[in-house]
């Protein structure tokens, strides 16, 4: 019997891969939710400042400071959604907007996938996203992966599933594309 028949991969759990679009939209709601917080904690800040230590805004020559003005940077912002995902992905393998859509970042045999895993898969979402994404997209192969999921064996799967467009890959599991 060859590996491609439907009775040869019996007993594994069919995995549906999340679409791109999916993922994207998912990524954008948490986006907008991290950001928005971003902004609501660094205007709490700025009015504690100005409120407490009004006296520190203003350096030796008279000249007002902005660094409690200015959002924060591209490396503080990307620390916060490196925690972001890092928590709910390792706790319920969903985000926020993983929620929403109904997708889940799973290790490769669709369970909870390991915090080391998650951590890696999570660092090339926050800070080198477009890389990993184009990348992820020229060298993308049947399990819809950003080059992050793969160095962390993790993928993103639809939670609801269906049966169109199957590969079975080298361990006899199927792996479905939403």
């Amino acid at each position: 019997m060859d590996s491609s028949s439907p009775s040869s991969h019996e007993g594994l759990e069919d995995i549906l891969l999340a679409r791109w679009s999916d993922r994207f939209f998912a990524w954008l709601i948490d986006f907008i939710i991290v950001t928005i917080g971003i902004i609501i904690v660094s205007t709490l800040l700025f009015l504690f400042f100005l409120l407490f230590y009004s006296n520190g805004f203003t350096s030796i020559n008279g000249e007002e400071q902005q660094s409690f003005t200015k959002p924060p940077n591209f490396f503080i912002s990307s620390i916060v959604f490196f925690f972001y995902w890092l928590y709910f992905e390792s706790t319920s393998g969903q985000s926020i907007g993983k929620r929403i859509l109904n997708i889940k970042t799973t290790n490769l045999e669709g369970k909870i996938a390991k915090r080391k895993d998650i951590a890696i898969e999570s660092f090339g979402k926050s800070f080198l996203l477009p890389f990993d994404v184009i990348l992820g997209w020229i060298f993308t192969n049947e399990r819809r992966q950003r080059i992050f999921g793969r160095l962390g064996n993790t993928i993103v799967i639809k939670i609801k599933t269906k049966q169109k467009d199957i590969q079975v890959d080298s361990a006899n599991r199927k792996y479905i594309k939403d």
